[in-house]
């Protein structure tokens, strides 16, 4: 494992985090990532929209490959030219500070609807960082999902 709960190797962001954002739209990043995040792209991040209605966090490094790959795919369909138009025309950039804080820009804040009080949840390579309200519904219609048969990919899993 590297430093502060970012594997440098495998890149895995791991875990839920209540943070706060303050008047600004600036969130601190939990101390256990900065280290990472430092070293695997020198502070810089890239946040997008995400159909599930947060914003996705992405290490720049991690977002290129993502860019590249999501810009290859043809835009002669309808749904991917749409996708990527969404995907990629909300990317901002944003730069880690010396106290750790990022600016979630206002565009993003407000599609996410977040508020003071939100949530960081690790998704290996990215975070998603939802208003807090939103993740709890979230998690709450999705434990009504939690008796409905499983894909074929995840019943192999042995978790």
């Amino acid at each position: 494992m590297g430093v502060n709960g970012l594997s440098v190797q495998s890149k895995m962001f791991r875990g839920a985090s209540k943070i706060t954002l303050d008047s600004k739209g600036r969130m601190a990043i939990p101390t256990r990532y900065r280290d990472g995040i430092q070293s695997r792209s020198s502070g810089s991040l890239v946040a997008t929209i995400d159909r599930d209605a947060c914003i996705l966090l992405y290490p720049l490094p991690d977002w290129e490959e993502m860019e590249r790959r999501l810009m290859r795919l043809s835009g002669n369909k309808p749904a991917i030219r749409a996708f990527q138009r969404r995907i990629v025309g909300h990317a901002a950039e944003m730069e880690m500070d010396s106290h750790g804080r990022v600016l979630i820009p206002k565009e993003l804040r407000e599609f996410a609807e977040l508020n003071k009080q939100a949530m960081l949840i690790g998704q290996g390579n990215k975070f998603e960082l939802w208003d807090e309200g939103r993740w709890s519904d979230w998690l709450d219609a999705s434990n009504g999902e939690a008796g409905q048969e499983l894909p074929p990919e995840l019943e192999s899993l042995p978790l």
